[in-house]
């Protein structure tokens, strides 16, 4: 890794989705970036299985979605059994005005590859077998020991996973709990006669069992591991107890596998990182927060971590912004990584029923509630992430707060709009973000509001002139490459101040 070949503005550590959807996010806006792990090749097991539709978003938006919607199961419902019998069925696939995309099935690898492949599109590729050894930083930069050798950067961005070499390296703390002390996990390839657009579970007393379909005939089954089973497991051993669960549950009278793609044993815990942020170092998806798997969040929260961060650190390394920017990210992120921490913690607790209160509670009131439409509605909603916001954060545009107008308000995702180009072609909003800003205008009138973008957000080809094709009124809305809505109004004075305030600097004309 030579200190002064291909020297990089940002160094991220880390190859899996959170660390490579940054890297594309910085590479797509010209920023120089180098990606290390530590890894000899890229990981073939799933790990994470979903992508929630603001995960599908964030992906599309960068260009590496590809054909993951064809490749991947649509889940459509959670079918929960109690003592055995099915007690709810938790429609969460139906398209409502907020969600329009699925939730996909689908193994983390399958998406670190379209990742990759994207990547490599952009003219970086991952360095495999380059384990992080130590960084140090100063006021300049951060000099990072790697196993090629030493390199140094503007920026280093661990995105190393939940026993994250550069948060250590940094000095940040990432106090939290065990959530559960051992669960049980095995992806295997069988023929069961259970729905393949359904997540099942079944709950018995203090037991649990979830069974999930992938791609290719594969199914995941997970469990915490049964009272009474101490020690180590073996493969052969995790898999019997596992599958014997699950024939019990299911009521089968024999679990055929054909073939087992992974099995793992390991704890759930519940951390937050103290600061994501430390002088020149930062810190996204788990080497930031880990939580349970349960709801599918945590490939989703990363991905989001690493588009946020992305275009402040496009800003900060281009001259366009002062570091300070980089201050919003943790103001932004940590609080929804929070939020999902405790509600991923909340549902673990009341699924796997950590006591007869919690267990009557459950199979009693909490399951029933689930085949309730508005209660359906309402999960769906917030498993899809789609309802985050940033308002009252560091960028929200405060006056805003008094106007009663409808529609997206500053912090708020704004929804991807039939909007048309200055030449008059179509296109959806979405499409035309990731890498740049988009400048919502009425047909009229807001020439002013799209010269000082250019001059101040970086050129030209940093923003793109859209007018919706429904009106919103006289406002001009500058929307962020995260799809969030960054100022809205009608005077480009106001827009400027928005601008000097978020960037930290004046308008140099």
């Amino acid at each position: 890794m030579g200190a002064h070949v291909n020297a990089p503005t940002v160094i991220v550590a880390g190859a899996g989705p959170t660390g490579l959807t940054l890297a594309c996010g910085l590479a797509a806006a010209g920023v120089p970036v180098r990606v290390i792990d530590s890894a000899q090749e890229p990981a073939k097991t799933s790990r994470a299985l979903g992508l929630q539709p603001r995960g599908s978003e964030v992906l599309d938006r960068l260009g590496a979605l590809e054909d993951l919607p064809e490749s991947s199961i649509h889940i459509r419902q959670v079918i929960t059994h109690v003592d055995g019998r099915p007690v709810a069925r938790l429609k969460v696939g139906n398209p409502t005005r907020l969600v329009t995309r699925p939730g996909l099935l689908i193994s983390q690898s399958e998406v670190e590859a379209r990742l990759r492949r994207r990547l490599h599109a952009l003219g970086v590729e991952v360095e495999w077998g380059q384990e992080l050894i130590t960084a140090a930083q100063d006021a300049e930069g951060v000099t990072v020991e790697a196993a090629g050798g030493p390199v140094r950067a503007q920026w280093l961005v661990g995105c190393d996973g939940a026993h994250s070499r550069v948060r250590r390296a940094a000095g940040i703390d990432f106090p939290g709990v065990a959530v559960i002390e051992r669960f049980l996990l095995a992806d295997i390839r069988a023929s069961l006669p259970l729905p393949r657009d359904a997540a099942s579970v079944w709950l018995r007393g203090e037991q649990m069992c979830g069974v999930f379909p992938l791609p290719g005939n594969t199914w995941r089954v997970m469990a915490p591991a049964p009272a009474g089973i101490s020690g180590e497991l073996d493969p052969d051993g995790l898999l019997k107890v596992l599958t014997g669960l699950l024939q019990e549950e299911a009521k089968l009278d024999s679990v055929p596998v054909q073939e087992a793609l992974w099995t793992s044993t390991f704890r759930i815990h519940r951390r937050l990182a103290s600061t994501y942020r430390k002088g020149r170092i930062l810190l996204a998806g788990d080497a930031a927060h880990i939580h349970s798997p349960l709801g599918g969040q945590g490939l989703n929260t990363g991905l989001g971590d690493a588009e946020n961060l992305a275009w402040k650190l496009v800003l900060v390394a281009s001259g366009q912004a002062e570091e300070d920017l980089l201050e919003t990210y943790q103001a932004e992120r940590r609080p929804i990584a929070r939020e999902v921490l405790e509600s991923t913690s909340a549902m673990t607790r009341v699924v796997t029923g950590q006591s007869a209160p919690a267990r009557a509670l459950r199979d009693h009131l909490l399951v029933p509630l689930m085949n309730r439409p508005a209660v359906q509605r309402l999960i769906w909603k917030q498993a899809s992430q789609l309802k985050i916001s940033y308002r009252g954060g560091p960028l929200a545009h405060r006056a805003l707060r008094r106007w009663t107008s409808r529609g997206p308000q500053p912090g708020d995702r704004v929804p991807d709009l039939d909007c048309s180009k200055d030449d008059g072609s179509k296109t959806r909003l979405h499409a035309e973000l990731g890498a740049r800003w988009a400048l919502l205008m009425p047909p009229t009138g807001a020439a002013d509001c799209l010269a000082l973008t250019h001059r101040r957000l970086g050129g030209t080809d940093k923003i793109a002139a859209l007018t919706p094709s429904k009106p919103l009124g006289p406002h001009v809305m500058l929307v962020r490459p995260d799809a969030h809505l960054a100022w809205r109004g009608t005077s480009v004075t106001g827009l400027n101040k928005w601008l000097t305030r978020a960037l930290g600097v004046e308008d140099a004309r």
